[in-house]
């Protein structure tokens, strides 16, 4: 059974974290996956020793912001407090799987921890970001309660498509056409929204996947080399993973890749 590595949420709010890590670690499991916590407590040497009996790593939503010193931008008034000890953790993870080409999830937080990583920055409040004509459109901030936000536009030639695709969800086929000649239709499949930062500049080795079709704020990342599997979405499907077909898809694609 694959064992995939989940860093705990948020370092710096334990309750928080307590009710969030249970979500990630019912989905991996769901999927076929041993999930397995990741305390920044620990030494490096100790971190390392577990990851090395790892397979695959997960890296949750967070309550916390990124420093946005770590990709040389002013702090914005609507920036959250950050959390060195998580940033610390997700670095060393990543690092870690890089090295040995382990997969990698990203998931909200996850996502923006993985495109800093990679030297990318990110749009800090995206209110201030939108022009005024599109700022009302979508709340990326809707919360847990709101079962579907908005949709996501995923790019047809991209690994998270063919994931959703598996799920018998594929992209729309024109009946002139064969299935070999077709010129496919980007995937749109709706999703639910907790965060008010995105992806900005996008880091070395990434590339958008997804975007939401209204405001054209960015919604998936994936890795460009064809012998790592990089994923990171900016939703939430731990949430929605016995309900939803693509959500419980995407945590069966890191296992999957995890195995092999």
């Amino acid at each position: 059974m694959p064992r995939i590595a989940i860093p705990l949420p948020h370092t710096l709010d334990l309750e928080y974290a307590g009710r969030a890590l249970p979500q990630y670690e019912r989905a991996v499991a769901l999927a076929g996956g041993e999930p397995v916590r990741i305390a920044p407590d620990k030494s490096r040497d100790e971190i390392m020793a577990v990851m090395d009996g790892c397979d695959g790593i997960l890296l949750p939503g967070s309550k916390a912001d990124i420093d946005p010193a770590r990709f040389q931008a002013a702090r914005s008034p609507h920036t959250a407090t950050a959390d060195p000890a998580r940033d610390a953790l997700d670095d060393l993870l990543l690092q870690h799987a890089y090295r040995q080409r382990k997969p990698v999830l990203g998931i909200c937080y996850g996502l923006q921890s993985l495109n800093v990583f990679r030297e990318g920055s990110l749009v800090q409040h995206i209110p201030d970001f939108l022009p005024e004509e599109t700022r009302a459109k979508v709340n990326h901030e809707a919360g847990r309660s709101v079962a579907v936000a908005h949709a996501v536009e995923i790019e047809p030639d991209s690994k998270l498509a063919a994931i959703v695709a598996a799920e018998g969800r594929s992209p729309s086929r024109s009946p002139s056409r064969s299935p070999t000649s077709e010129v496919r239709r980007p995937v749109i499949i709706p999703v639910n929204s907790s965060h008010h930062q995105s992806a900005a500049a996008i880091g070395v080795g990434l590339r958008i996947v997804a975007h939401c079709p209204d405001d054209g704020i960015i919604e998936a990342l994936e890795g460009t080399a064809s012998d790592h599997f990089v994923l990171a979405v900016q939703w939430h499907p731990e949430r929605s993973v016995e309900q939803d077909a693509p959500s419980a898809a995407i945590f069966k694609a890191l296992v999957n890749a995890a195995k092999q």
